[in-house]
């Protein structure tokens, strides 16, 4: 990519993320494009879609989301480490109001441009519930695709401006259900 063009890339997503974090996924392209000082047709170039455009934001955050399981994994227990994934992925997910939305649909999309970094992130998350229910601390009725739903709830309760202020209590009250212990 020639300098000039790698320039508007890195100020497109720069400002598309920060346009993204105040209006959400649904912000205007046009918007993004004007704020970054380029036209409509230059942002349409990097990023043809508004799912390419997430998907570039996203998928860094995704893949640390990703070696972050990892990395909690071999730090600690398993009941600690499912409990500190979960927090870092609603963390990474109310980054950006509305992405929510786009991940849930990616996930069952396999032409979408999410899907890939989305399903390492939840195969990544369903590593840390199997680890613990082999260990015995988290509920054994629980698979990948529900650890990602109830996560994916959480997230989506921190968008909601009249339940954000309920959303760490209400973060506690679900780990203690997934985890056996009942502690959050």
């Amino acid at each position: 990519m020639r300098a000039d063009a790698q320039a508007n890339h890195d100020r497109l997503l720069e400002v598309a993320g920060a346009v993204l974090a105040e209006q959400g996924a649904e912000a205007s392209m046009r918007d993004i494009a004007r704020q970054a000082g380029v036209g409509l047709a230059t942002l349409l170039r990097h990023f043809p879609t508004r799912e390419s455009l997430l998907e570039a934001l996203l998928r860094t955050s995704f893949d640390a989301l990703t070696a972050r399981a990892a990395e909690v994994e071999a730090a600690g227990p398993a009941q600690e480490a499912l409990r500190l994934w979960l927090r870092d992925f609603v963390a990474y997910t109310t980054n950006y109001r509305g992405v929510v939305t786009s991940m849930v649909k990616a996930i069952e999309d396999p032409e979408s441009a999410l899907h890939t970094s989305c399903v390492s992130m939840r195969a990544a998350g369903t590593r840390l519930l199997t680890r613990a229910q082999a260990e015995d601390v988290a509920r054994a009725d629980l698979d990948g695709a529900d650890l990602f739903a109830l996560a994916s709830s959480l997230a989506w309760l921190g968008d909601q401006p009249g339940l954000a202020a309920r959303a760490g209590h209400l973060f506690d009250v679900v780990v203690s259900a997934i985890l056996k212990d009942g502690a959050a």
